[in-house]
């Protein structure tokens, strides 16, 4: 029985081991969740800084406070508790203000936002072994939302580099560091979650979207990739009730390199000008064009004695500049800015359905030169000469009247010398031309990307269009002030 019952023992312990053995073997792996980004934050974290800025503003008249008779009882002691005492209106109040930014040289260049330093009177720079330096502002621009510190920490600093921003795709990880809420330097880690996202912040929007958290007082700080190099500037994020939402933008750092170049060596940008007023092309537009997609940027007017002056013309294409594609209206301005003042750039532009290149100089972009072409929904009363000659039949096409323009139409409208033309005197409520912003007072100038300056050329060149079966007709159109744009309106 002993001798049975140690066999069933040693059986069990055979099966038990057994079993061991087989779970062991069939155990899955389980994942450890993402490779940690410990070393690399450490690597990182003295290069990032905390920023402090004081702001001076009016006090705005101090507090209420009874007034009482010259020599009255009261005066003196109300006069001693008063907490407006040496305060008029010129009382100044201090606002105060927290951001990020990183160390781009040993010598203590570092950058942030704009937004950050804006108007500040004082600022202050926090490293983190816990050291405050006082720092000045070297330069700043606000078209991108960027701006270059200087300290002066009397030793060496670590500092961090820029990488290839083009080369963070969708979907890469990105670690972001900063000082949200002023809580100091905190570590957050997501993905690039789009490219080119236009916020309408400015005139070069085109941001790095990120749902690594942002938070306010991230501003200024870096957005890092996995080798630890700079490919953004986070900037802005969508919030509700001041928290993230996973929506956060940056700068991208090929964006913002030339920027901080620039501004770290002459305190100011020096942007490529290209001297052209340009707007998108809409599909109407690229319809009216015999395109079958709305890429280019459309050039509106050309800068007199610009750099564009006597090379291109109202009404061109631009599809290529310098060898870079122009896919939206938008994407033209951010590339000449980015090209160096005096390079000689190829333009390529479709002219009257003809694809041409042309050689240009670039010229220096001022912000008295920065031209948007504009024109608000709103005219004078134009009063209509019964016994003139009416346009026949568009009304019927195109859902507008006109007249010849003439010297006391002229006079009386306040149109500038420089805009010729046919006067718009009536717009059919609900027709095409009412949709896309026509109204009387606004002058042809061109129709078709042919000049027009009596009211036959218009009937013509747009019966002619009816004709060949163009479903739309191109219009240029001034306002009295001169401003001008292209109107695509629909063939009825």
């Amino acid at each position: 029985m002993r001798k049975l019952v140690s066999t069933i023992r040693i059986g069990v312990i055979v099966f038990a081991a057994a079993l061991t053995g087989l779970s062991a073997a069939s155990a899955p792996v389980f994942a450890k969740g993402p490779v940690s980004v410990a070393e690399l934050a450490r690597s990182l974290s003295d290069t990032v800084v905390n920023i402090g800025t004081t702001i001076r503003l009016p006090d705005g008249g101090g507090m209420p406070f009874p007034d009482v008779p010259d020599g009255s009882p009261l005066e003196d002691f109300l006069d001693e508790h008063n907490p407006n005492q040496g305060q008029g209106e010129g009382a100044m109040r201090e606002a105060r203000s927290l951001g990020s930014g990183f160390i781009i040289s040993a010598d203590g260049l570092i950058v942030t936002n704009n937004h950050v330093i804006e108007g500040a009177s004082e600022i202050q720079v926090f490293m983190t072994d816990g050291t405050r330096l006082p720092a000045i502002l070297v330069g700043s621009d606000e078209k991108t939302d960027l701006a270059v510190l200087q300290v002066d920490a009397g030793r060496a600093l670590d500092f961090v580099s820029f990488g290839d921003s083009d080369t963070a795709e969708i979907g890469d990880w990105v670690m972001a560091i900063g000082n949200p809420f002023g809580l100091g330097g905190s570590v957050t880690l997501g993905i690039v979650s789009a490219r080119n996202r236009d916020i309408s912040s400015g005139p070069y929007d085109n941001f790095i979207q990120t749902d690594a958290a942002i938070n306010q007082g991230n501003s200024g700080g870096p957005l890092f990739d996995m080798d630890g190099k700079v490919v953004g500037i986070n900037t802005a994020i969508i919030s509700r009730g001041g928290g993230a939402l996973g929506i956060g933008f940056a700068v991208p750092g090929n964006l913002a390199k030339p920027v901080i170049d620039q501004l770290a060596e002459f305190g100011e940008t020096r942007r490529g000008w290209l001297g052209v007023g340009i707007q998108d092309v809409s599909d109407d537009i690229a319809t009216s064009l015999g395109r079958d997609d709305t890429q280019g940027a459309l050039v509106v007017e050309v800068t007199i004695e610009g750099p564009s002056d006597g090379v291109l013309e109202g009404g061109d294409l631009i599809l290529e500049f310098d060898g870079k594609p122009i896919k939206r209206m938008r994407d033209l301005p951010r590339v000449v800015a980015e090209t160096q003042v005096g390079k000689a750039v190829q333009v390529l532009v479709l002219r009257r359905g003809i694809e041409q290149v042309f050689d240009i100089t670039l010229g220096r972009l001022e912000a008295s030169e920065l031209k948007v072409a504009n024109i608000d929904k709103v005219g004078p009363e134009v009063a209509v000469d019964p016994e003139a000659v009416v346009a026949p039949g568009l009304p019927e096409l195109v859902g507008l009247d006109a007249e010849t323009l003439n010297s006391e139409t002229r006079a009386e409208l306040g149109i500038v010398d420089s805009v010729n033309g046919v006067l718009i005197t009536r717009v059919i409520s609900g027709s095409d031309a009412d949709e896309k912003g026509l109204f009387p007072g606004l002058v042809i100038e061109e129709v078709n990307q042919k000049i027009v300056a009596e009211l036959e050329d218009v009937s013509r060149i747009v019966d002619e269009s009816k004709e060949t079966g163009r479903p739309a007709v191109l219009f240029k159109i001034a306002d009295p002030t001169g401003s001008r744009r292209f109107v695509a309106v629909r063939l009825q």
